[in-house]
C-alpha cells in the first residue's frame, strides 16, 4: 500500500472522524455518501483493521481508528504548512487558539495585539467557545493553544501560567441593604446568579458549595459572566463573578463584594498546549510576549 495514494481517502476520513457522520461529511465534501462509505471501506481493507463503529445515529472511532485519526491530523497539517510556505513565502505560520469569551476580551486581546503587531504575517484563527469545548479541541489537535483554567487534573500537555483569578459574590449595595440578613446567610435569601451547570467555572462553585454545605434556595443561571455582572448591576440578585472583572465596578460602588466567612478558592488560568504533536514554534513566540492585561 502506498500512503500516498490514500490521502484522499484520509481527508475523507477525518472528516467522518470530526462529523461522527458519513452523510454530513459526504455534505460538506461535495461527494456523494455512497463514495465516502467506499473511500472508508477501502481505507480499513489497506490497513486489515476497523476505523469506525456504525451505530444508528452515526459513527464513532475505534480505539485504532483514533490512534489514526491523530497521526493523519498532524501530516495533513503539516503538509498544509509546508503548501502555504511555498505558496506565500512572507507567511509566519498559523496559530490556532481557543478561549471563552470572558478570557478572550480581559485576557486574550492584549496578547493578540502584541503578536499581531510583532508578527503581521502569520495567520491566527481565533475560536471562542467554552473552557470544557477548549480542552476537547485540545484533545483533538484541532487548535494550537487554548486560554482556560488550571484542569484539576492535568493528564497531558503543558501549561503556561498567567496566574489566578478569584470568585467573588457581588451586587449592588441597595440590593444587599434588601437582604436584611449577615453575609453567609445569603444564600438562603437572595437570588443567587450562577453560570449555567455545564459550566467550567460553575463546576467549581459547586465543589465550593458541597465542601461548605452550602444550598442555596434562589438559583437563577445564564452561560455568560458578562451577563452575571449586567444583571448584578440591574439589582436582580447576587452574582458569582471573577473579581478582576469587576474592579471598576468595585471602585465607583456600582457593586459590593459581599465578604464571606470562607471565601471561594482562586483558580489558575493560563495557556495550555499539546505535547504528542510537534511544536508550533508560534506558540512559544505568543506565550513569551511581555503583555500588561487590560484588566
Amino acid at each position: 500500500m502506498d500512503t500516498f495514494d490514500n490521502l484522499t481517502k484520509y481527508k475523507i476520513f477525518l472528516s467522518v472522524a470530526e462529523n461522527k457522520s458519513i452523510s454530513k461529511a459526504a455534505s460538506l465534501l461535495y461527494i456523494s455518501q455512497p463514495a465516502v462509505s467506499i473511500a472508508i471501506k477501502k481505507l480499513e481493507e489497506n490497513l486489515n483493521t476497523t476505523l469506525f463503529i456504525r451505530k444508528s445515529k452515526g459513527v464513532e472511532l475505534t480505539e485504532k481508528g483514533r490512534l489514526l485519526y491523530d497521526s493523519a491530523k498532524k501530516a495533513l497539517m503539516m503538509l498544509s504548512d509546508t503548501e502555504k510556505s511555498f505558496r506565500f513565502p512572507f507567511n509566519t505560520g498559523s496559530l490556532r487558539i481557543a478561549s471563552s469569551n470572558i478570557l478572550c476580551k480581559h485576557y486574550l486581546i492584549p496578547y493578540l495585539k502584541e503578536f499581531l503587531y510583532l508578527y503581521p504575517n502569520t495567520n491566527v484563527r481565533i475560536t471562542c467557545t467554552s473552557s470544557l469545548q477548549a480542552y476537547l479541541m485540545m484533545e483533538e489537535c484541532s487548535i494550537d493553544l487554548a486560554l482556560v483554567a488550571k484542569p484539576p487534573n492535568l493528564a497531558a500537555g503543558i501549561y503556561h501560567s498567567l496566574g489566578v483569578i478569584e470568585y467573588i459574590f457581588v451586587c449592588t449595595p441597595a440590593y444587599r441593604e434588601k437582604l436584611n440578613c449577615n453575609n453567609d446567610e445569603i444564600f438562603q435569601y437572595a437570588n443567587i446568579m450562577l453560570l449555567d451547570k455545564d459550566n467550567v467555572s460553575r463546576k467549581h462553585i459547586n465543589a465550593y458549595y458541597a465542601k461548605n454545605n452550602i444550598i442555596p434556595l434562589h438559583i437563577l443561571e445564564v452561560n455568560e459572566m458578562d451577563m452575571l455582572i449586567e444583571f448584578a448591576k440591574m439589582g436582580i440578585g447576587v452574582s458569582c463573578v471573577v473579581k478582576q472583572f469587576v474592579e471598576s465596578e468595585l471602585k465607583t460602588n456600582c457593586l459590593m463584594e459581599i465578604s464571606l466567612s470562607n471565601p471561594i478558592p482562586p483558580r489558575e488560568i493560563g495557556f495550555l498546549y499539546n505535547d504528542i504533536q510537534p511544536l508550533n514554534e508560534n506558540i512559544l513566540k505568543f506565550i513569551n510576549l511581555k503583555v500588561t492585561q487590560s484588566i
